[in-house]
C-alpha cells in the first residue's frame, strides 16, 4: 500500500496532465488507494483487471520486442536470489532459531533426566533403599549414590565428602546412620560400577542442562529482552517456538498469545460447545499462579495484551532493550494489586512515556559503546 518513487515518476510520465476521465487497472486494491490519494488517478480492481493482467502475462513475451523465454526465465531467477538474499540478511546475534532449537532441547533433557534419575533410583534402592526419602531431590540423589557406592563402605571419614554434596551436615549423618542400619540387599561390585556408570551421566546430563539453560537466558536477552523481563526467558522462549519465530509471535494478536499451546482444548471446547481455555503457556508465568481464582482469567487477559506489545518492541526495535518489558512487568504487578485491594494502577501513557525517555537512554549509551569498539578496531 506504499507508492514508491520510481512507480510514481512512470505514472507521471505514461498518464495524461488531464487524469478525470482516465481509469487505472490495479491489482491491489490498497496500492490502488495509495495511487487515488498521492496522484488523484482513479483505479479499479476487480474481475476484469484480473483478467487482463493474466491475459498480459500470457502473452508478454510477445507484447515486449526482443524479449525471449530464456531471458524472461533469467530475469526471474535474479529477482528470486536477490528476494532470498534480502531475506537471508539478518543480525547474527538476533537469530530466534537458537532459542527454538534450545527450549526444544531443554524440554527434552527435563524429561530424559527425570526419567534416569527413576532408573538410578529403582537400581540403587535395592541396595540403600533409605536414601529416596533422605534424598528426595533427583540430581542430588545420583551424586550421592556415586560418592556412596557400596554403602557398607560408609564411614564418618565420608562425612565431608557427603556434606559438600548434600549442603546439609545434619542430612549427611543421617545418611551414614541409615546405611549402617540399611534393609538394602548387598550387590555385586559389576552391578556398583554400571550404576555410578549411570549415574556418572545422569549427573553429566544435569550439568549440561544447566549451562544450557544459562544460554537460553543470554540469547533471549539479545533477543526479546522486552518478552524475557516480563514473562520469564523460559515461558518466552516456549512462546517463541510455538509460534515459530519472534516475527510470527508479534504478528498474532493479544487474543491467540492467551491461549498459545492450549489448541487442543479450544477445538475441543468449540466442537462440543463448552467453555474456552483461558490460557495456554502463559498459564506457567508467576502472575496467574498469584492470582485469585476468580481472577485469573482476567489477569491472563492482561497478560496475554502486555505479551503482544512486548514481542512487537523486540522485533521491530533497532536496538532492542529490556526497559519497555520492565515498565510493563511493573504494569502487570500494579494490575494484580489492583484485583487484590482496589488501588488503581497508572495510567498506560504515563508508563510508557517514562520507558521511552529511559530506552533512548539506554540506546544512545550502546550506540556510544559501540562506536567506541569501532574507533579501537580501527
Amino acid at each position: 500500500g506504499v507508492l514508491h518513487e520510481d512507480l510514481r515518476l512512470l505514472l507521471d510520465t505514461a498518464l495524461p496532465p488531464k487524469r478525470k476521465k482516465v481509469v487505472l487497472g490495479v491489482g491491489d486494491a490498497k496500492m490502488g488507494a495509495a495511487v487515488l490519494e498521492e496522484l488523484g488517478v482513479q483505479c479499479q480492481t476487480g474481475g476484469v483487471v484480473a483478467e487482463l493482467m493474466r491475459g498480459i502475462r500470457l502473452h508478454f513475451p510477445a507484447l515486449v520486442r526482443g524479449l525471449t523465454a530464456q531471458s524472461a526465465a533469467k530475469a526471474q531467477l535474479g529477482l528470486g536470489h536477490s528476494y532470498s538474499r534480502a531475506k537471508v540478511k539478518f543480525n547474527v546475534h538476533r537469530v530466534d532459531n537458537m532459542i527454538i532449537q534450545s527450549i526444544s532441547l531443554l524440554d527434552q533433557l527435563d524429561k530424559d533426566i527425570n526419567t534416569f534419575s527413576m532408573r538410578v533410583r529403582e537400581w540403587y534402592g535395592y541396595h540403600f533403599p533409605e536414601l529416596i526419602k533422605i534424598v528426595p531431590e533427583n540430581s542430588m540423589y545420583c551424586r550421592v549414590a556415586k560418592f556412596i557406592g557400596n554403602r557398607r563402605e560408609l564411614s564418618e571419614e565420608s562425612l565431608e565428602g557427603l556434606e559438600e554434596i548434600v549442603m546439609d551436615s545434619a542430612k549427611a549423618q543421617a545418611i551414614l546412620e541409615a546405611s549402617r542400619s540399611s534393609m538394602g540387599m548387598d550387590i555385586s561390585p559389576l552391578d556398583l560400577i554400571n550404576i555410578e556408570s549411570f549415574s556418572r551421566r545422569v549427573i553429566s546430563l544435569s550439568d549440561y542442562r544447566k549451562g544450557l539453560q544459562e544460554y537460553l537466558r543470554s540469547k533471549m536477552s539479545q533477543v526479546a529482552p522486552s518478552l524475557s523481563a516480563l514473562i520469564g526467558e523460559v515461558v518466552g522462549a516456549r512462546l517463541i517456538s510455538h509460534a515459530g519465530s519472534l516475527t510470527n509471535l508479534a504478528k498474532y494478536p493479544a487474543s491467540t498469545v492467551q491461549i498459545l499451546g492450549a489448541e487442543k482444548a479450544l477445538f475441543r471446547a468449540l466442537k462440543t460447545r463448552g467453555n474456552t481455555p483461558k490460557y495456554g503457556l502463559i498459564f506457567h508465568s508467576t502472575f496467574i499462579g498469584r492470582a485469585a481464582a476468580k481472577n485469573k482469567g482476567r489477569i491472563s487477559r492482561y497478560l496475554a495484551n502486555k505479551c503482544t506489545i512486548a514481542s512487537r518492541i523486540d522485533c521491530f526495535s533497532e536496538v532492542p532493550t529490556s526497559v519497555f518489558g520492565d515498565k510493563l512487568r511493573e504494569q502487570v504487578e500494579e494490575r494484580l494489586a489492583f484485583y487484590e485491594t482496589g488501588e488503581p494502577p497508572r495510567k498506560n501513557l504515563e508508563v510508557m512515556k517514562e520507558a521511552v525517555v529511559e530506552a533512548n537512554e539506554v540506546v544512545a549509551e550502546v550506540k556510544r559503546r559501540q562506536e567506541k569498539k569501532e574507533k579501537k578496531r580501527k
